[in-house]
């Protein structure tokens, strides 16, 4: 059983798996499976040699398994990488009340400094997706629903949100001793508030391009992964996982994309709130995950103009 995150997350045991897979895809119930790791919305198991299992750890989530099955058919042709192909969509059994996903399995490693080499490069393969997947046609998808994610929006909509995190990241700092300046955390958001809103048009996003949701073979970029944040905005916020790579595929990333300096000041913003949201959040359950925010945002800090 995975270790829960959330309050109203699904207890999910491998004997529940084994019974959807028996119901609705005998043909694969035998295979071998195995954990694949866990992001903060999914459990991942692999089955057999081709195939994930991807299911959501809340209701709230669950909703990414139809608009993945949907959508990510129709961006693939059109994107210079691999992205996740659905295989089977599965309907709540007794044992799990959720709907969930068969994929097939994509080979390769997670972005990391021992998989990497060439920073560089890597930033231009990264920009090249977000510039083939922003020139999608939006196929009649409208920023609305499913898709109508909080980061395809403006700083000042998630402001209350943002405030409360960086509150509950004081109280770290207070009380568990956490290194963190958050005084200049929020200096820079109060900052983003008076830059202009995005006046760019909406464009697909992905929506959480961070490195554990990028895999690459032989140090360049292969495939994109987790398309559970999929929606329709401003692509201000595409941009924000940069700030968990190197300056330098940050700095190859902003020069193949032409991005200008408002640009890049709001995805900085969107940057810093993310990372500040995940902190208190995470703290006692995902140790790990409150690291790659403290890691982001210490970016963040380092490289924001004085």
């Amino acid at each position: 059983m995975t270790s829960s995150l959330h309050d109203d997350e699904v207890a999910l045991a491998e004997r529940a798996i084994r019974d959807l897979l028996r119901d609705q895809c005998p043909q694969w119930a035998e295979l071998e499976l195995a954990p694949a790791g866990a992001g903060t919305d999914n459990s991942l198991y692999r089955l057999g040699d081709d195939l994930l299992l991807r299911l959501p750890r809340t209701p709230g989530t669950a909703g990414a398994v139809a608009k993945e099955q949907r959508w990510l058919p129709r961006l693939a042709p059109h994107l210079p990488v691999a992205v996740p192909e659905p295989v089977h969509q599965g309907r709540a059994g007794p044992g799990y009340p959720l709907p969930w996903s068969v994929y097939r399995w994509i080979e390769g490693d997670e972005v990391r400094e021992d998989t990497v080499d060439d920073w560089d490069a890597l930033g231009r393969d990264l920009a090249g997706f977000v510039a083939a997947l922003q020139s999608v046609d939006l196929m009649g998808a409208q920023r609305t629903g499913d898709l109508s994610s909080y980061r395809g929006g403006a700083p000042v909509d998630i402001d209350d949100f943002v405030r409360r995190s960086l509150d509950g990241c004081r109280g770290l700092v207070e009380l568990e001793g956490l290194d963190l300046d958050v005084n200049r955390l929020e200096e820079l958001w109060q900052h983003a508030l008076t830059l202009p809103a995005p006046a760019s048009d909406h464009v697909w996003l992905h929506s959480d391009l961070k490195p554990t949701n990028l895999l690459v073979s032989g140090g360049r970029l292969a495939a994109v992964i987790d398309f559970g944040g999929l929606s329709v905005g401003h692509p201000d916020a595409e941009h924000a996982p940069l700030w968990d790579l190197p300056a330098t595929a940050r700095d190859a990333y902003r020069e193949a994309l032409e991005l200008d300096d408002l640009t890049w000041q709001r995805a900085r913003a969107w940057a810093l709130a993310v990372g500040v949201s995940g902190v208190p959040y995470y703290w006692v359950t995902y140790p790990a995950f409150v690291d790659e925010c403290l890691r982001r945002l210490q970016q963040v800090l380092a490289h924001a103009p004085s």
